[in-house]
């Protein structure tokens, strides 16, 4: 591509200050809902490795306490 034709796809500093002003218009007052639904998926992800690293050191400890009774899961 061209230089001269590059300049004009990249948006300059007003032209993103225009974009940002036309997206709140229009988008406004859905903006808080998206917010909160972001925030509380982030929280239910955050939640879930918990579950799962915890999950984790369970079955590590399981494991451990049958090494140590001397039993083989293998036979």
């Amino acid at each position: 591509m061209p230089p001269s034709l590059l300049a004009f796809a990249i948006p300059g500093g007003w032209e993103w200050i225009l974009i940002l002003a036309v997206v709140l218009v229009l988008f406004g007052n859905r903006i808080p809902g998206v917010a909160r639904s972001l925030g509380s998926g982030i929280n239910e992800f955050k939640a879930g490795l918990r579950e799962g690293e915890a999950g984790e050191d369970d079955k590590d400890t399981s494991a451990s306490d049958n090494d140590k009774d001397g039993s083989d899961p293998g036979k």
